[in-house]
């Protein structure tokens, strides 16, 4: 192993031993308290420190990092606490998850590092979105994200790298190759020569280096750093290295020969960097022996403290309402929403010019927006709700993206992570499965795991009635009701969809904002020009009566009118919902015990729709007033159909006044 040292300065590679004999020592000290079973699992990166404490310290203190599960060196080099990481491993309260997650799925923001999720890929895409605004922000400097040789198998890879390169993004992708994804050999997981190889296909430049020499990562990181503040570009950077001990400790290492650990046995990262210190005389016996009784006091001391730290006392209250980060605006900062009331001039505007106004309005007041999306630039998008907008807005702000709803889905978030706010459309709302894992697992989840809000509009042309089949007319809103952390909103009228898209741009939270299309052209109200805000989370009570209560939302809201237009002697509560999550259960609970009947409409299918959850909660909480049974109105159980015949059967529309008429006489 050849090491050069040649320009730096003693001290700094005296830091460098320093930081990568911590991470090596901890987790000599994790496997005993796991063989004792003072923790409860552990990854071991053990011949794999070169490459996280090379990478992170050829960084600035304030560039985003973005490690995987063995990744110790990154923590240990931003110097977080441990006393707090030891917490973190063993579920207390004071670590960075409040015990609701594991070893290094967690994220520090005032060090720049967000950890993974366990599902592979996804962290790439979030360095993409902190590249950006690096970008957007002038600022010369990059991001990485790591991922294992296995991880490059994943959709997130192609999509991360394909954007970052398209877009020009200052990121650093390292894949950690030791060889093996938990059991299978790289033999079996791609077949070019070098996974480097692959940077060609991207137009990307790509290197493989040494991942168990500290001063070749160090170097080439630095100098990679230097050359991309000149010129932003994505870098591909493969280190070949080997995993000392299995995927866990209970996978053992039996699938791996012997001879192999014979021989990266001999290229172990630390004692190798170590000799080489020792022969330039850079440190002496004596200065490693100071060096490890002081790292092992740091160790012994926060173990102390992590260990007093008593266990959780679980409180549900506490769980339940640190689901959402706090509201927090310029009219309420404090915490909590306040109405900006419309007012001024009012003009007649369809359901899609309600949505581009709002969009447009929260451009102009907040210039760290931006709206990404397949052919939302030049062309509009599909809809033209953002036609015009790439002229007034500019194309950094406005940024048609390639075919990759999950990469950008994530870019969003990186965007978040910097303070920006992030509007992602989906083409269509059927599209969003090749998205979901990032926003049911990472948008969703975020705040709840370690506090960080995810500050991500996702829009969502949704609903049949217009023709369009199975793939482009779905009612998929009740996948995102069932996901906790998310924020479903779904307007049914054009005063609505502006107040409520503009209240959901200055949430914090994750909203996943459904437009029905079959509303865009279709329904035109007075709305006021100005800027207005509605409540998320607080249904509308559109006609009162006395004899049945019509829950409902979307499109639904507009049937019930018609088919209450058509039967004028019918007393009936309309409630629009207007948001699916959270729930407005006090305005359900006060309609049904006034009419004492309930029909609930929805344009989803009938299993699994948001219906069968109101009516759960009716039958639990309302029983006493209830006058009959509970009525779902839905759509069939089937995927939606082309023909228009075909599709109005689907549809509950006409079934709706059937079944609104036998309740009221049962």
């Amino acid at each position: 192993m050849r090491f050069v040292s040649k320009g730096i300065a003693k001290g700094k590679l005296q830091a460098l031993y320093a930081a990568i004999l911590k991470p090596r020592m901890i987790e000599e000290k994790m496997l005993n308290l796991l063989r004792q079973g003072r923790i409860s699992k552990w990854f071991s990166g053990i011949g794999q420190e070169a490459i996280a404490v090379g990478v992170t310290k050829a960084l600035d203190d304030d560039e985003f990092v973005f490690p995987l599960h063995r990744n110790l060196g990154v923590f240990t080099s931003r110097d977080v606490p441990l006393d707090r990481l030891f917490m973190q491993f063993q579920g207390k309260e004071r670590g960075y998850t409040k015990g609701r997650d594991r070893s290094f799925h967690f994220g520090v923001k005032e060090h720049h590092i967000v950890g993974m999720i366990s599902h592979l890929g996804p962290q790439l895409t979030l360095a993409n979105g902190v590249a950006l605004a690096h970008l957007l922000n002038k600022e010369k400097k990059i991001a990485v994200a790591f991922t294992g040789e296995g991880g490059t198998s994943e959709g997130d890879f192609h999509e991360a790298l394909n954007v970052a390169s398209v877009w020009n993004l200052p990121v650093i992708f390292v894949i950690e190759n030791n060889g093996y994804g938990l059991s299978t050999p790289t033999s079996e997981q791609f077949k070019c020569k070098q996974l480097a190889d692959r940077g060609l296909g991207y137009g990307m430049e790509a290197h493989t280096i040494d991942g168990n020499n500290v001063l070749e990562v160090y170097n080439q990181v630095l100098s990679l750093k230097k050359s991309m503040a000149k010129n932003p570009r994505p870098v591909l950077l493969e280190c070949m290295t080997f995993r000392m001990r299995g995927h866990e400790e209970a996978s053992g290492v039996k699938y791996v020969p012997k001879e192999l650990f014979e021989e990266w046995g001999k290229k172990d990262p630390v004692e190798n960097f170590e000799k080489h210190l020792l022969a330039q005389k850079h440190i002496d016996k004596n200065y490693i022996e100071q060096l490890r009784k002081d790292i092992q006091s740091e160790i012994n001391n926060a173990l102390e403290v992590a260990f007093a730290e008593p266990n959780i006392v679980p409180s549900k209250e506490f769980e339940v309402n640190d689901i959402y980060s706090d509201l927090q605006t310029p009219a309420s900062p404090s915490g909590g929403f306040v109405r900006i009331e419309g007012s001024g001039k009012r003009s007649k505007k369809r359901f899609v010019d309600a949505i581009s106004d709002a969009l447009d309005l929260a451009m102009s007041k907040n210039d760290q927006m931006v709206i990404m999306g397949q052919d939302v630039a030049e062309y509009g998008g599909v809809f033209k709700i953002t036609e015009g907008f790439l002229t007034k807005y500019g194309k950094e702000r406005v940024r048609n993206t390639p075919i990759c709803e999950s990469a950008i889905v994530g870019a969003a978030l990186g965007l978040s992570l910097k303070g920006y706010k992030a509007i992602m459309e989906m083409q269509f709302a059927d599209f969003a499965t090749c998205g979901f894992n990032q926003i049911v697992n990472n948008l969703a989840k975020l705040h709840y795991r370690w506090g960080e809000n995810a500050n991500v509009v996702v829009r969502m042309p949704t609903g049949a009635g217009v023709g369009a089949g199975p793939f482009h007319s779905q009612s998929n809103e009740a996948w995102y009701t069932h996901t906790p952390g998310l924020k479903v909103v779904f307007p049914s009228n054009p005063h609505d969809a502006k107040g409520l898209l503009l209240a959901s741009i200055e949430d914090p939270n994750p909203v996943i904002f459904f437009e029905h299309k079959a509303m865009y052209r279709s329904i035109e109200e007075d709305v006021f020009d100005n800027y207005y805000t509605e409540e998320i989370g607080k249904a509308s009570l559109i006609r009162e009566g006395e004899d049945i209560s019509i829950i409902t939302y979307g499109m639904g809201v507009h049937w019930a009118k018609e088919a209450l237009g058509r039967n004028d002697d019918i007393s009936a509560d309309l409630l629009d919902l207007r948001t699916l999550l959270p729930l407005d259960y006090e305005a359900i609970e006060n309609s049904v015990k006034k009419t004492g009947k309930v029909i609930i409409l929805h344009e989803d299918t009938l299993t699994g729709g948001i219906g069968g959850e109101i009516s759960a909660y009716i039958s639990e909480n309302c029983f006493e007033y209830l006058d009959a049974p509970i009525v779902r109105s839905a759509s069939l159980d089937t995927p939606v159909p082309f023909s228009k015949e075909l599709e109005d059967n689907f549809l509950p529309k006409d079934r709706f006044e059937q079944q609104l008429l036998e309740l009221l006489n049962y």
